[in-house]
């Protein structure tokens, strides 16, 4: 897995490659992260909206390519409010929103502790 997490403005704040993480998954999970946090939507629900006959249809291409529609790239949620954003990728969509709220169930429960 590539792992990227980006505060609420979209900026890079930590990024890790497992051994084994694909290399073209490096640039999808900044990208996911950068969606999720700087567009304050989970990069699933982009993947719905953006099919042909869809409202967003062809968002994918916006912002220079960076608008990820793939799942995996969820918003951080503290009380309501987008803290940040957790990118996702080297498995499937599914593997990686799993993945995905783990790391945010982490932090939250840091934030209880």
């Amino acid at each position: 897995m590539c792992i990227a997490i980006t505060d609420e403005s979209g900026n890079l704040i930590a990024f890790e490659r497992m051994n084994g993480g694909k290399i073209t998954s490096i640039t999808i999970a900044i990208d996911k992260s950068f969606t999720a946090s700087a567009a304050k939507k989970a990069t699933h629900e982009y993947g719905t909206a953006s099919q042909p006959g869809a409202a967003a249809y062809g968002i994918g291409s916006a912002i220079g390519g960076r608008l990820m529609v793939v799942g995996g790239g969820p918003p951080i949620l503290v009380d309501g409010a987008v803290v940040g954003g957790i990118g996702v990728s080297s498995g499937t969509p599914a593997q990686d929103m799993e993945v995905a709220q783990a790391g945010i169930d982490h932090f939250l429960a840091t934030l209880a502790a």
